[in-house]
């Protein structure tokens, strides 16, 4: 499969299976920043549905920040925590470090949600179809403290669509979740980061520009 070139072509490339999502009173798109907002744009507009921004912060593990040992997200002004036990279980952290890098995460998603938030007041989701993109999906941490999330409060059916992700993590998260999408999952899995040309970092201002205005 040929590499996308960028993430808005990538969210292309996802509205493009997602019809059936289309032109529905009830779903609600929410993307994960940084990238997945990005991609969720276009699909958003392809779908005519709302666009809303679900911030996840992934807990690495000391000594090796890239490695998720879990995640949280605040939906709503609830906390949800996933604690990843495949990876504390072959890499035990104490609870104390555990609870330091909670920390430090929880005030960056609280950062992040006062610069995106920007006076908008939530989009809905309780009762509703909640459509959650990301711009891949690696170990699957993130995504399921946002599953968790948008469950905790009340969604009808939770859908997760990603580009690409691992073939493994796609299976089991898939047994959580009302519908899963992935349209590529590369064997080996290397990175996300491989699918894509343009994988350039995406600033706040970037997010701010995808979402809607107040």
């Amino acid at each position: 499969m040929p590499r996308y070139a960028d993430r808005h072509d990538a969210g292309q490339a996802l509205a493009g299976v997602l019809t059936e999502y289309a032109h529905r009173g009830d779903v609600v798109v929410l993307g994960v920043p940084r990238g997945g907002v990005v991609v969720a744009a276009p699909v958003a507009a392809a779908l005519a549905a709302p666009l809303e921004v679900l911030v996840v912060r992934k807990l690495g593990l000391p000594g090796r920040p890239e490695l998720a040992m879990g995640a949280i997200t605040d939906v709503a002004g609830e906390i949800a925590v996933v604690r990843n036990e495949d990876v504390l279980r072959h890499r035990p952290v104490p609870e104390e470090a555990v609870h330091a890098v909670l920390q430090a995460e929880l005030a960056e998603l609280r950062r992040r949600q006062s610069v995106y938030r920007t006076g908008r007041p939530p989009v809905p989701v309780t009762g509703r179809t909640a459509l959650v993109v990301d711009d891949g999906l690696a170990t699957g941490a993130s995504m399921r403290a946002a599953v968790a999330g948008v469950r905790g409060l009340g969604a009808a059916a939770v859908v997760v669509a990603v580009p690409v992700g691992a073939e493994e993590p796609c299976r089991e998260l898939r047994r959580e979740v009302d519908d899963l999408v992935c349209l590529w999952t590369p064997r080996p899995f290397r990175a996300v980061a491989v699918a894509y040309r343009d994988f350039s970092a995406v600033s706040d201002e970037q997010v701010l520009a995808s979402l809607p205005a107040e």
